[in-house]
């Protein structure tokens, strides 16, 4: 779990990679919560892909026994 973390951190820019304007730290939280944000200086459309999880995080998800 602490590297699917990592790797969605890594994933995020600080930056437009259309003009390369300096994205603020408010931006990338919105960008990492909504996966969507539009440029302010050159309105380009910024889109991170989302990955579907693989069949082996979801059994590892709901195999967890459950508390009694």
């Amino acid at each position: 779990m602490a590297d699917t973390n990592q790797q969605n951190e890594q994933q995020i820019p600080d930056a437009c990679p259309h003009c390369g304007n300096k994205l603020s730290s408010w931006q990338q939280v919105l960008l990492k919560v909504d996966r969507a944000l539009v440029c302010r200086k050159c309105w380009y459309r910024i889109l991170l892909e989302v990955r579907p999880e693989t069949k082996e995080e979801n059994k590892s998800q709901t195999d967890k026994p459950k508390a009694r």
